[in-house]
């Protein structure tokens, strides 16, 4: 084999090598997982909600939730508009948040979510008279009877179902905590409701400042968690980018089978060290390093 030959079969080894770790970062640089929610970048949401959706599209997440409806809109589009423009995006409209629902106006709000394509119905809270909030501290509790809203959860979900959307409850820190009859709400509303109506979308950052193990609630109650929110915390307990704090998702993401996790979406409330906007980038490459799919 003459010396110009040799040279040749390198080159042509090294255009091969560079052309498939080329297309590597491409495909990379294109995946496409998890999902965002909205709140996250609510102030940009408010001023531009498709350009907005444009750089969550192009940061990598798959599908959003919502947490913007007023009025029967979803951040001032009407449902279908809200869908299509999702759509157009590559970008599939999972979850929503109701923080308004009552059992008055549940019809309409899960018929208006049903139009805009969302396949899951998020309470956030208890919906108002089912908890109260200390004036002083804020901190809100839920003490007394919790039956009725308990019934109220299972009459949501069995019109969700009825439309074929599943109803979810999610939570923050005080529904981990025992109340003043020294029940822990969360316990009752998961061992009361009917899991053919309703189920839960776990925050994981409020189970951790609640001093709780999302594990030990998965071993629990298996397959009744079917989202999570995935947010981080510093090491003064705020809120911060996924896979910067100190939440080993790691050790949680092995038992994603136990909780019935169908989905998941990156959430940070507040805190922002960086523009929401570029935090949900550090996250989005985080979920790929920690192995969520």
């Amino acid at each position: 084999m003459t010396k110009q030959i040799k040279q040749l079969l390198k080159l042509f080894i090294l255009f091969i090598v560079t052309s498939l770790t080329l297309g590597s970062n491409q495909l990379m640089a294109q995946q496409k997982l998890g999902g965002l929610a909205l709140y996250t970048v609510r102030e940009d949401m408010s001023k531009d909600p498709v350009e907005t959706l444009e750089k969550v599209a192009g940061t990598g997440y798959a599908y959003v939730e919502a947490a913007g409806y007023k009025e029967g809109k979803y951040y001032g589009m009407e449902p279908d508009e809200f869908k299509n423009s999702l759509m157009k995006l590559g970008l599939t409209p999972m979850s929503t948040h109701q923080s308004t629902i009552t059992l008055e106006n549940a019809d309409q709000l899960i018929s208006d979510a049903k139009a805009a394509g969302f396949r899951y119905f998020v309470i956030p809270v208890p919906p108002e008279g089912h908890y109260t909030r200390d004036p002083e501290t804020q901190k809100r509790h839920m003490d007394g009877d919790l039956k009725p809203l308990v019934d109220m959860l299972n009459t949501i979900g069995k019109k969700c179902k009825d439309q074929g959307l599943s109803l979810l409850y999610h939570n923050h820190d005080f529904e981990y905590e025992k109340n003043a009859q020294g029940v822990v709400p969360i316990e009752y509303m998961i061992e009361n409701t009917n899991p053919e109506y309703v189920n839960f979308q776990m925050d994981l950052y409020w189970v951790t400042k609640a001093g709780s193990d999302p594990l030990a609630y998965f071993n629990k109650y298996p397959g009744r968690f079917k989202a999570w929110h995935v947010k981080d915390m510093d090491e003064e307990g705020n809120f911060a980018p996924v896979g910067t704090g100190t939440i080993d998702f790691k050790r949680i993401l092995k038992e994603k089978e136990m909780s019935g996790m169908q989905f998941y979406l990156v959430e940070q409330d507040r805190n922002f060290k960086t523009p929401p906007l570029e935090a949900i980038k550090i996250s989005h490459k985080s979920l790929v390093k920690l192995g969520f799919e």
